[in-house]
C-alpha cells in the first residue's frame, strides 16, 4: 500500500495534507487511523485522546460530570486548533456537530466517512459501555436515534465514504488509499 515514488502521481498530492476520519463510535476510526498512518509513515492523532489529555479526564467522566454539551465545546476547540501535515486524524463521533471544527478540518485535508450499519455499530459497542467511550449525546437519546441523526451529517461532511461493514482494518485502509489516489478520467 506504499505510495508510488512518482512525484506527479495522484498520491504525491497527499504528501502535503492530512487525512481526516469521521464516523460513528465503533466504526474503527482509531484502529484504521493508526494502521493507515503507519502504512503511510505519517503521524496519527486521535482527537478523543487530545481531549482527555487537555482535560485530564476520560471522555465518559466529562460527559457524566459536565454534560455532553461541555464535551462538544472542548471538542470544537481541539478540532479548530489542530495544525500540521502528513497526519491521519481520527475524530470523535460527535465532531460533525461542530461547524467551525469541520470547516477547519476540511482545510487540512480530505474528510473520509467510515460508514457502518447500525447493527455493526451495536455489535462493536457491546461490552464497551462505560469504558471511557464518552458518547456525546443527551441521556434520553437512544443509540438508534443517535445513529439516525448522525448519518446525514457524516455524509454531508465527508468528501468520500468507505463502507466498513465486514471489512478488517487493512481492507479499509486499502480502500481509503485507493479512493484518495485514483484519478477520474
Amino acid at each position: 500500500m506504499s505510495p508510488p515514488a512518482n512525484n506527479n502521481s495522484p498520491s504525491s498530492q497527499l504528501t502535503q495534507t492530512n487525512i481526516i476520519l469521521v464516523g460513528m463510535p465503533g466504526a474503527g476510526k482509531s484502529t484504521v487511523g493508526k494502521l493507515l498512518a503507519k502504512e503511510m509513515n505519517w503521524a496519527f492523532l486521535d482527537t478523543d485522546r487530545l481531549i482527555e489529555e487537555s482535560e485530564k479526564s476520560s471522555l465518559q467522566k466529562l460527559v457524566d460530570t459536565d454534560g455532553y454539551t461541555y464535551l462538544r465545546s472542548i471538542e470544537e476547540h481541539i478540532l479548530s486548533t489542530l495544525g500540521g501535515q502528513q497526519q491521519v486524524i481520527a475524530t470523535g463521533g460527535s465532531a460533525i456537530y461542530s461547524q467551525q471544527g469541520m470547516q477547519h478540518l476540511h482545510m487540512m485535508g480530505p474528510v473520509i466517512y467510515l460508514e457502518i450499519s447500525e447493527g455493526t455499530m451495536l455489535k462493536r459497542l457491546q461490552g464497551h459501555a462505560g469504558q471511557n467511550r464518552g458518547l456525546a449525546k443527551p441521556l434520553d437519546q437512544s443509540l438508534h436515534e443517535l445513529y439516525t441523526e448522525r448519518q446525514a451529517l457524516y455524509r454531508y461532511a465527508a468528501q468520500k465514504t468507505v463502507n466498513c461493514d465486514n471489512k478488517d482494518a487493512l481492507q479499509v485502509c486499502e480502500n481509503i488509499y485507493r479512493l484518495l489516489t485514483t484519478t477520474k478520467n
